[in-house]
């Protein structure tokens, strides 16, 4: 087998397959793929057969966290073969009402790789050779590697989040859940300036990853309910709050702990969540939704290439892409892994 795909047919049913040659066209690139990051909502797709309302319908190529090196480009492209790029899976259609307003993570016709939402489905990235647009590939400059520049979508949806928060400078911030996304809100936060990071989970091997990322203080609070008392003082000792866990409790926990007029951002996503509005609206909280990503994308790419984040401490596991199966079942475990990634030059 020299090209394969990772292609899931149902829950817990992923196929490692042949890969015909892909298809070119005079707007996309050949890109040979080298590494991929399995994201949360690969795993419910795994796991569960669908993301929400979402399901599967028919056999899908998963992924939309990649990167690989170019193989041919089309002339005046500014790609070259052998430059390793980052691919953008957000393939707005540029002509909707949201689009033209400037709002193209709201596209009416969005097409993002690795996504049921649309029948055909959309296929992913998890394969070892893609026709991906030209504009969508994002090159890195020289001595970056694939590992790190597979990190710049996750760290696209985190930059849209830090975003849509007010200033982070001086704040108080807890960050509640150390998977990936919170994870990568835990660098992001310690760059951006905050005066103390507080971060929870349930598993102290997340809560591990996020010190590396400078989290100032973590609460395991499946081990210690009161861990957060002491930030209930006074209404709230909280100014913002980067909810990545859409788990109704971590939700309630972090609304108690919010000051007056304080800001959670919703990062996490799952189906219908209690909330507790009487507290949000007693305290005058502001709740902010955020989603996926527009120009961040092309920012969290030059953030990698210059250096200026190390989000190394994320990648726990690196797994050739035949062994597929054997990773997702391990992402899934956070009590030994953050982020896995798949190997396909392995």
């Amino acid at each position: 087998m020299s090209d394969l795909a990772c292609r899931l047919y149902a829950a817990h049913d992923l196929r490692i397959e042949d890969l015909p040659d892909p298809e070119t066209s005079p707007d996309t690139a050949i890109v040979r793929v080298a590494r991929g990051g399995i994201c949360g909502s690969d795993l419910h797709y795994y796991h569960d057969g669908g993301f929400g309302p979402i399901r599967v319908s028919e056999p899908i190529i998963l992924g939309h966290e990649a990167a690989g090196v170019i193989e041919t480009a089309p002339d005046g492209s500014g790609l070259r073969p052998g430059q390793l790029v980052a691919l953008c899976p957000s393939r707005p259609c540029g002509t909707c009402e949201f689009c033209r307003a400037g709002l193209e993570r709201h596209c009416l016709h969005m097409r993002f790789n690795g996504s049921a939402l649309r029948v055909p489905h959309e296929n992913g990235l998890f394969r070892t050779r893609i026709a991906h647009p030209v504009a969508q590939c994002l090159p890195l400059p020289e001595g970056i590697g694939a590992e790190a520049a597979a990190g710049a979508e996750p760290l696209s949806v985190c930059l849209h989040a830090l975003n849509v928060a007010p200033p982070l400078e001086g704040a108080r911030v807890l960050v509640t859940g150390a998977g990936p996304i919170g994870a990568i809100c835990t660098a992001l936060a310690r760059l951006r300036g905050a005066a103390e990071i507080v971060v929870t989970d349930v598993q102290d091997f997340t809560l591990g990853i996020a010190e590396r990322l400078g989290a100032d203080r973590v609460v395991n609070v499946a081990r210690d309910a009161d861990g957060l008392s002491d930030l209930t003082e006074g209404k709230g000792r909280i100014d913002i709050v980067l909810e990545c866990s859409a788990n109704a409790h971590a939700i309630a926990q972090a609304v108690g702990v919010t000051r007056p007029q304080g800001t959670l951002v919703q990062i996490g996503v799952a189906g219908p969540t209690p909330l507790p509005l009487n507290q949000i609206v007693g305290k005058e909280l502001r709740l902010l939704g955020t989603h996926r990503f527009d120009t961040e994308f092309a920012e969290a790419v030059r953030m990698i290439g210059a250096g200026e984040i190390d989000l190394a401490p994320m990648v726990t596991q690196v797994l050739p892409a035949r062994e597929a199966v054997r990773a997702f079942d391990l992402a899934g475990d956070r009590a030994q892994a953050v982020k896995v990634q798949l190997d396909f030059a392995a």
